[in-house]
């Protein structure tokens, strides 16, 4: 006899398929008592990991980072801040770069083979390039293949912060773009709802929507994220971590 592994309904005959949900996989009697009997604990405060995997060239979206992983810790959650790979040649990068990526020297380097293993939930943040996430960023995920094989992100949340040099320089179509990859991998997409009033401010330019955080940063990136735009990004990490947390107990 077998149980099925999503339900946990008893099979007494080898199936394809469990007869109450339709799912393909089942596991051994004992192993499936012992995941059906774990499952139900809710996870404490340190075991609510959240990813944080970011990019950033000039420093906009490391800001962001960190108000996220500020809202992450503020729901109860463990926020894991990582960034990709650079891909620019060092004897490239100009004085704000480089000022940038010193500033960034104690944030690890995510490992796209590893680093989507056992988290609770997973928070991007990536610069515009023409409407989509940077090379950078489709550079991790490009190697993540494994992993949506093995459907590691399968019904785990994932949320979208970004930053463009414009009002109208990708502030929709960045997150929109990034989510089809996360969508992709399985995950549950988390936008910012509107009872998050600070995107409704009619007060100032700023970023910030019900599809995710964001910060404008001018043609050069003279303009640093706004009060109004780091309070959003503070709340985008509580709130996913607050659904995290339900769809973990």
């Amino acid at each position: 006899m077998s149980i099925c592994n999503i339900c946990g309904r008893e099979l007494f005959s080898e199936k394809m398929y469990c007869d109450n949900c339709g799912i393909p996989t089942q596991i051994s009697s004992d192993k499936s008592k012992e995941k059906l009997q774990t499952s139900g604990k809710k996870k404490s405060k340190s075991e609510i990991k959240i990813l944080i995997l970011f990019y950033s060239m000039y420093g906009h979206t490391y800001r962001l980072a960190e108000r996220v992983s500020e809202g992450v810790r503020q729901a109860e959650g463990e926020p894991i801040l990582k960034q990709v790979t650079e891909l620019i040649p060092e004897e490239s990068w100009n004085d704000d770069v480089k000022k940038t990526k010193s500033l960034m020297k104690s944030v690890a380097v995510a490992d796209p083979t590893k680093d989507l293993e056992g988290i609770d939930g997973i928070i991007v943040g990536t610069p515009t390039r023409f409407g989509n996430m940077c090379a950078q960023m489709r550079n991790f995920w490009d190697q993540t293949g494994e992993d949506w094989m093995k459907g590691t992100l399968i019904g785990k949340p994932a949320s979208v912060f970004i930053s463009t040099g414009t009002q109208h320089g990708g502030q929709e179509t960045t997150i929109i773009s990034t989510m089809l990859t996360l969508l992709h991998h399985g995950c549950i997409l988390v936008g910012l709802p509107y009872s998050f009033k600070e995107q409704m401010t009619m007060e100032e330019i700023t970023g910030g929507s019900p599809y995710g955080a964001s910060t404008i940063a001018g043609g050069t990136g003279e303009r640093l994220p706004s009060t109004n735009e780091l309070k959003m990004a503070k709340a985008l990490g509580q709130h996913l971590t607050a659904i995290a947390k339900k769809l973990s107990s």
